[in-house]
């Protein structure tokens, strides 16, 4: 049974190790999240997730099997997007590298993950939460929209993994 908690920051090497992992595992995959070791997710920005208590993980009998961040932090290329909702950043929350092992794909841990992140935001009073996904990342698409998320545009954004490349804009309203 998956089992959903924040991390600690004594955890920072397995998180890491999970995310090393999930991005060897999805090399041969038919849809990559478009992520590179140390790039993004990077090690900076895990440590800072753990220290801010940002880092949620998701665990089956004592493994690691997915991860995420969720904040209130976002893209410059949201601004401007025609969401649904106004919300001032601390009304909003925005789902970061929601990452599941591609061993465990299938048993809908992605939206485990994606509904305990849509009760951290009713819990905290916020009105909506925002994600961007690689465009044509068909299965993280579907995860999201299956609990409800709704597509907002497409954008083209950039990352320091990806450079300059199309995201799909998804949100929730809560």
């Amino acid at each position: 049974m998956l089992q959903i908690r924040r991390a600690s920051t004594a955890e920072f090497a397995a998180v890491r190790e999970f995310y090393y992992a999930v991005i060897d595992e999805m090399k041969a995959a038919e849809f990559k999240p478009g992520w590179e070791q140390d790039v993004y997710p990077s090690q900076d920005f895990l440590r800072a997730s753990l220290d801010r208590g940002e880092l949620y993980v998701g665990e089956i009998g004592g493994h690691l099997v997915a991860a995420m961040v969720v904040n209130h932090e976002y893209n410059e290329s949201y601004d401007g997007a025609p969401w649904s909702v106004d919300a001032a950043d601390e009304e909003l929350l925005v789902v970061h590298a929601l990452g599941v092992r591609p061993s465990f794909a299938g048993q809908g841990i992605a939206q485990a993950m994606t509904e305990y992140a849509i009760r951290l935001g009713r819990e905290a009073g916020m009105k909506t939460i925002r994600l961007d996904v690689l465009k044509g990342n068909i299965p993280a698409e579907r995860a999201y929209r299956k609990v409800g998320f709704a597509y907002c545009r497409t954008a083209c954004m950039f990352y320091e993994d990806t450079g300059w490349t199309e995201f799909d804009l998804f949100e929730y309203i809560l």
